[in-house]
């Protein structure tokens, strides 16, 4: 018994031929490739990384290597994966899809090292075809308005921001300075309503500044994606 144990455990099979692990190789640069292209068109603006969207190649490249290495030896990987469990990557990832594409070129890596390039191939289009088309997608943007005003135009501004959005301005903060007089207000609304109640309405930061007793107003965009 425990011979067949120690069998199963060192026993591999028979080693890649040179023109095989070429093939290996080349399969996997040509889908690393593709996976560049794919990072690259659905990327714009500051979130997208040449150097990360690099190591995603040399990623697909070092995983067929070491599947190469490993095999069909089970001690050797058992090995491996306890070694590579000591590494934790720290890097902070951007955007999360950033997660899915290293995902995708470990799993091309693994394929290519183990000879299986009609499953990464095709495994790999559909998800080229996929991340194109939701790679576009982008979270709504969240708008912060900032007021700042006297304690007296409070009601007013209040009154104002339900008309001019309709009800959808949601109030975030209300700090109230009583010994200087001031209230500051936030509200969060969304692209869509800005632009809805500007095509109505005309400015909106016009018609706020027109309210007595406003000091200063401020407004930010909100959004998980860092754009140009």
């Amino acid at each position: 018994m425990k011979e067949l144990l120690y069998e199963s455990l060192v026993n591999t099979t028979e080693g890649m031929t040179l023109d095989e692990v070429i093939l290996n190789f080349a399969a996997a640069a040509i889908i690393a490739c593709l996976i560049y292209i794919s990072y690259r068109v659905s990327h714009s603006g500051t979130v997208y990384s040449e150097r990360f969207n690099v190591s995603l190649v040399m990623l697909t490249l070092i995983s067929t290597l070491v599947m190469s290495v490993i095999g069909n030896n089970i001690a050797l990987s058992l090995g491996m994966v306890g070694a590579l469990s000591i590494v934790r990557f720290r890097t902070a990832i951007k955007d999360p899809r950033d997660t899915a594409y290293i995902f995708w070129a470990i799993a091309v890596g693994i394929c290519c090292g183990v000879s299986d390039h009609m499953i990464a191939a095709i495994g790999s289009a559909v998800i080229f075809v996929f991340l194109l088309l939701f790679g576009f997608v982008r979270n709504n943007e969240r708008i912060m308005f900032i007021i700042n005003c006297s304690i007296e135009a409070e009601e007013e501004v209040e009154a104002s921001m339900t008309a001019l959005f309709a009800g959808k301005a949601l109030m975030r903060v209300h700090n109230v300075s009583l010994e200087g007089n001031a209230s500051e207000y936030i509200y969060e609304i969304s692209d869509k309503s800005l632009r809805k109640s500007e095509s109505v309405n005309g400015s909106v930061q016009k018609k706020i500044a027109e309210i007595k007793g406003i000091f200063n107003m401020s407004i930010v965009r909100q959004d998980d994606e860092i754009n140009q």
